[in-house]
């Protein structure tokens, strides 16, 4: 699939390249990995300063509009740059759930703050009922209102970056109804019992226990015993709600398959530049046959997983076409299985510094099997597309 960056998408790509060249090489982020907090306040006001950050936002709250295309040149920038910042989980998941699903008053408070990347938010939805398949309507936390105030109960086991959210953007049900056998695209519920609430870090009943994933992106479990929510749209809207949390997920996807092809990117750099100037015997053990044929594979699957991460940004651009559910699973899917592969290769063909701490190639791995796992692996994907699939056929009958 053939894609053209705008000029304006191509300045900010090149732009935001340089800069995390400069400020973000693997040492630095090494150095950031292992600060308490995991990630950089310095890089973050940085990137919000190249207006990255306003990406995805209308222009009415001070942002340039767009969507998943848009932001696709520079979530494979942060996939290369293997970056720790909160942009995922601040300007893409949650800055999408309150553009769709705020009412206005909430978007006028929040939208200029996001656009500038004063205000972190992190998005509060999945849950360890949701199991290995990845069924993100499976929303077991509830909200009660009692004296006037929504409480919230319930267990919300990934947030990404956790610990440096301002305010938690909660998915919940408003009567804590959930279907034990739903499956990960139905909606066992009616519509009107979802909605989206904002909670405080520190709130009364609410605790956070933060952990690092496998890659070293910070991120925590949310455990809600009647804390506090802020409705952060209608509560009796479940359908924009709903809504709300579909473009979210999508937008979500999007985004991580770019981000793998830049972490992708990465890592095939690293392999020709090393199989280029490693000798055995006196020659580029790149001159091998073996060697010129797995770096053949591994530059195939690289342009395969970047045609699909194209796929997947328009179609997360097109929530209401018929195949955009298919196209999105369908990349996701392709790509995952494309990053595992070119990222093993790249390891085996470093031999053992591959796999060691201070060099690069293996932390691609390790952000290659974080960024397959969020909303659904390879095997997810796959499950999805046949249910899909199933769906499409039962609809022809």
């Amino acid at each position: 699939m053939h894609f053209q960056s705008s000029d304006e998408q191509q300045q900010l790509a090149d732009s935001l390249g340089r800069l995390l060249a400069h400020h973000y090489g693997f040492e630095q982020r090494r150095a950031i990995a292992a600060s308490a907090a995991g990630w950089s306040e310095a890089a973050w006001r940085r990137i919000a300063g190249l207006g990255v950050t306003t990406i995805g936002i209308p222009e009415s709250f001070g942002g340039l509009g767009g969507g998943a295309v848009d932001r696709l040149p520079a979530m494979q920038a942060f996939g290369r740059a293997l970056l720790l910042e909160p942009f995922l989980a601040s300007s893409v998941l949650a800055a999408c759930a309150v553009r769709e699903g705020a009412t206005d008053a909430m978007k006028d408070a929040l939208l200029p703050a996001l656009a500038s990347g004063e205000l972190r938010l992190a998005w509060a939805h999945d849950e360890a009922d949701a199991g290995h398949g990845h069924a993100p309507r499976r929303i077991a936390t509830r909200a009660r209102r009692v004296g006037g105030r929504w409480h919230l109960h319930g267990l919300k086991s990934l947030v990404l970056h956790a610990g440096a959210a301002q305010r938690f953007v909660v998915s919940a049900r408003i009567d804590g109804g959930v279907d034990a056998d739903a499956d990960a695209d139905a909606d066992a519920d009616a519509e009107s019992t979802v909605a989206l609430f904002l909670v405080t870090p520190g709130s009364a009943g609410l605790a956070l226990r933060e952990f690092r994933l496998v890659d070293d992106t910070p991120a925590g479990e949310l455990a809600l015993d009647g804390a506090v929510g802020e409705a952060l749209g209608d509560v009796a809207d479940g359908g924009r709600a709903r809504a709300a949390i579909d473009a979210a997920l999508s937008a979500g996807s999007a985004a991580v398959c770019a981000d793998m092809v830049g972490t992708m990117q990465m890592a095939f750099a690293l392999t020709t530049a090393y199989v280029n100037t490693r000798k055995q015997f006196g020659r580029p053990i790149g001159e091998y046959q073996a060697l010129r044929h797995r770096i053949a594979e591994m530059a195939v699957s690289l342009e395969m997983a970047r045609s699909m991460a194209i796929a997947a940004a328009a179609a997360a651009d097109a929530p209401g076409a018929a195949a955009s559910a298919i196209d999105l699973a369908r990349a996701k899917l392709a790509i995952g299985r494309h990053a595992r592969t070119l990222c093993q290769a790249a390891i085996q063909s470093h031999g053992g510094i591959g796999m060691t701490e201070d060099y690069a190639v293996g932390h691609c791995l390790r952000r290659i099997h974080v960024l397959d796992h969020l909303f659904g692996d390879v095997e997810a994907q796959a499950a999805r597309l046949a249910r899909l699939h199933h769906q499409d056929q039962g609809d022809m009958l």
